[in-house]
């Protein structure tokens, strides 16, 4: 979490210098107003820790409340900063194509002013269509064929759903809307890989129950994401497994029609708390006949790995959830959403994110629900 703090300190907190700025030089205010957004600004980056401050302490409304304006404020605040940054860009390459030209390109620039409107009316435009769409659940559907599901089962459906984020924001009507299309794919299976909770989960009542009512014929399975360590991770646990699934923590499973294996994410080994998975020793001992899923929350790979599985699902990206963020996510997750071909044998499926992380908001980045149809190869 120090990286995290970090960020918000330091590159959150730019920002909010950033915009500052801009706005007293377009709207030149006095001290007043100055001290007014000043205080506001603050209020917004100190809010993230007085959230998590105000929930330890049960005041469990006025944390959901402060969460909502926060977060907004937070992705409001960063397509203004993205979308000014372009504009400021393109007024510093016309102003040196005019200077090379030697060529008067003024009359073409950006105004600050109209700048700064335009700025704002995209970011808010992006805020309410990315509220919608992070409501909006698609079904991704994988066909994967295969020779090795067992005699007497044709197709095995299984359900995956990650990066929930139950907590404040993600509640009781978010769940049932994704379960819901969770149970419209009549899985055999369902699957969550890590980040089924926030990092605040004092209150979940209701939430377990939705859960535990969905009832796959060959059960529920889940791993750890780097949120369930935020949480606490014992806590985090105890409300899984309330959920009805079976936590798999480094650990495979080889009595059901397929092989499962589940890993946990590598936060607990920065925080101290576990020692790191051997995944080539888990997977390595399993019956290569039967097909082999891999739960992985982070999706990296492991050379000595490949050839050992057959599906391997992550989550964690969101796809950097609120574009641009995509093109940042990709730059430590290449491989940062839908299907991959990692070679010998082995595929790999990278879920956007079923819930939302901080802002309630998607765009370009829609949330997913994924169902994985394994099917009876067909010799020839």
């Amino acid at each position: 979490m120090s990286a995290f703090f970090l960020f918000i300190f330091f590159v959150y907190g730019g920002v909010h210098v950033y915009v500052f700025l801009r706005s007293r030089s377009i709207f030149g205010f006095g001290w007043a107003a100055g001290i007014v957004l000043a205080l506001f600004m603050l209020a917004m980056i100190f809010g993230v820790g007085l959230i998590r401050t105000l929930e330890l302490y049960e005041y469990e409304r006025t944390a959901r409340f402060l969460a909502c304006v926060v977060y907004l404020w937070m992705a409001v605040l960063f397509i203004f900063f993205c979308v000014s940054l372009v504009l400021d860009i393109v007024n510093l390459v016309l102003l040196v194509s005019g200077w090379i030209l030697r060529t008067d390109l003024t009359q073409v620039m950006v105004a600050p002013r109209a700048s700064f409107f335009v700025s704002l009316g995209i970011a808010l435009t992006v805020c309410i269509y990315g509220y919608f769409e992070a409501q909006t659940i698609r079904t991704e559907r994988v066909r994967i064929e295969t020779s090795k599901l067992p005699p007497g089962i044709d197709r095995l459906t299984i359900a995956q759903i990650s990066d929930v984020h139950l907590g404040l924001i993600i509640r009781c009507d978010r769940l049932a809307r994704m379960l819901a299309v969770v149970n419209e794919a009549k899985p055999d299976m369902l699957v969550s890989s890590g980040d089924l909770v926030d990092a605040q989960i004092n209150h979940l009542t209701g939430l377990a129950d939705l859960l535990r009512a969905v009832t796959p014929r060959y059960g529920k399975y889940a791993i750890t994401g780097n949120h369930e360590y935020f949480a606490g991770i014992e806590k985090a646990v105890e409300f899984t497994e309330t959920c009805g699934f079976r936590m798999l923590r480094n650990e495979a499973v080889t009595d059901g029609p397929i092989n499962i294996v589940g890993v946990n994410d590598p936060t607990g080994v920065r925080l101290g708390l576990e020692r790191p998975a051997n995944e080539r020793a888990l997977l390595g001992v399993l019956p290569r006949s039967k097909f082999t899923l891999f739960l992985k929350h982070q999706p990296r790979i492991e050379r000595a790995s490949l050839g050992l599985f057959d599906l391997m699902i992550s989550g964690h990206t969101h796809k950097g959830q609120i574009f641009p963020f995509t093109l940042i996510t990709r730059i430590p997750f290449p491989l940062n959403a839908g299907d991959y071909d990692l070679g010998q044998g082995s595929r790999l499926h990278v879920s956007r994110g079923t819930g939302t992380w901080g802002p309630p908001i998607r765009f370009l980045a829609p949330p997913e629900v994924t169902v994985y149809e394994l099917v009876r190869k067909v010799q020839s």
